[in-house]
């Protein structure tokens, strides 16, 4: 059922939201942008792909050490103003690379050092907002909330790194200049935000506490069985991380093939996300993840067996779309089943399964394809991926029993 216009807007229209939605949006489009510059410039000096590895180990490393201090502190902080301390770091951070790259300083151990405090600020960032969300708007608002979040976020991760290339292209000083400007405004918005209720007193730091989200979400089967299930189906099913070799070697579709290639599962994300903004999933979402996560498994396959562009964006298009699902019903879970005074240590340890699945995805990928080829290696991650899905609705039967992101 369509929902209302004067219901559906509210969303956007919540003073709280606004400003949360802003902040995250300016705050992802300057890093993306950034990240760009950073890769296309430590590639231009060193022509090495081990350097270019060197930058997404540097960026995942830092969220790997700190998810548990990050999830304590999100607990027992003000989130805005850690939101803000993040991005006031991000912001200086991006305005010394633009100084050093103007006066020309900046070496490639520079570039890495600022990946690395990049990386460890975002480890903050990232579960700080998604836990102060439900801070914001009220839980019969949070699916559409959480819906209309990842539209944004999917158009800032269109428009970053398009943005970031297009700067770049003008001076190499412009992706850092307007970044460090785009995180200021992020940072004003974030300090600006009106919240719903207040959090609780906080809990003592004790080693037990620290452990607690991990913890909690063991506890749960269903938030358990969520979060795992989008963990495997990303690693197994990256077939996205080898986009060059299918543009190049398959495709023959060459740098503007893989442009398109891509942009496609943004894209789809990005339409997906649209549709749940406006017709939020009412009933058997449990069972909807399901099928979404073996659509996106199937859709792999497809996308890996195609010799026709068209038919590969298609593919893609329906990768990112069905993600999507998931991702807004596990989103949602997470910050539903969650009490406030644990939401920092759960969206934590959620945070750092979602950047293992993505980074561990693409190195597992990458392997495989060494291995067997880019064919074999995408047709494996999407009949794993539909494999993990028969065996969660078995591990996890009260998964299916999900009706409602209602509250």
């Amino acid at each position: 059922m369509d929902i209302p216009v004067k219901e559906r807007d509210s969303v956007l229209r919540h003073p709280g939201y606004l400003n949360f939605a802003a902040s995250r949006v300016f705050s992802s489009l300057s890093f993306q942008a950034v990240g760009i510059a950073m890769g296309w410039m430590i590639y231009d000096q060193t022509h090495s792909a081990f350097a270019l590895a060197l930058v997404g180990f540097c960026q995942f490393l830092p969220m790997a050490v700190l998810t548990f201090v990050v999830g304590h502190v999100a607990d027992r902080f003000d989130r805005r103003r850690i939101g803000l301390a993040c991005q006031l770091i991000e912001a200086v951070t991006a305005l010394v690379l633009a100084v050093a790259t103007w006066q020309q300083w900046l070496s490639p151990v520079g570039i890495l050092v600022a990946v690395t405090i990049m990386g460890a600020v975002v480890a903050f960032e990232r579960p700080t907002m998604a836990a102060l969300l439900p801070n914001i708007v009220p839980t019969s608002m949070l699916q559409r909330a959480v819906a209309t979040s990842t539209s944004l976020m999917q158009t800032a991760l269109i428009i970053g790194p398009s943005l970031g290339g297009l700067l770049y292209g003008v001076s190499p000083v412009a992706p850092f200049a307007v970044a460090a400007v785009l995180f200021a405004v992020a940072s004003f918005n974030v300090i600006s935000i009106r919240m719903e209720w207040l959090p609780s007193k906080r809990e003592p730091v004790t080693l037990t506490s620290i452990f607690a989200g991990v913890s909690f979400i063991r506890s749960r089967p269903v938030m358990l069985g969520t979060i795992s299930l989008d963990l495997f189906a990303v690693l197994l099913g990256g077939a996205t991380a080898l986009l060059p070799m299918f543009a190049r070697d398959i495709l023959h579709a060459g740098p503007w093939g893989l442009g398109l290639l891509r942009a496609a599962p943004a894209i789809g994300a990005l339409a997906m996300s649209i549709v749940l903004a406006r017709r939020p999933l009412t009933s058997d979402v449990g069972r909807k993840m399901m099928v979404a996560v073996a659509v996106f498994g199937v859709a792999t396959i497809v996308f890996s067996l195609s010799t026709n562009i068209a038919l590969s964006v298609i593919a893609l298009l329906v990768v990112g779309a069905s993600d999507t699902v998931s991702v807004v019903v596990r989103s949602s879970l997470v910050q539903l089943l969650t009490p406030d005074e644990m939401r920092g240590r759960v969206n934590a340890v959620n945070s750092l399964f979602i950047g293992t699945s993505n980074q561990l995805g693409e190195f597992e990928s990458g392997m495989v394809a060494g291995v067997v080829g880019p064919v074999v290696a995408g047709i494996a991650g999407g009949v794993g991926t539909i494999v993990v899905v028969f065996l969660w609705t078995r591990f996890f039967p009260d998964l299916l029993k999900v009706k409602t992101l209602q509250g």
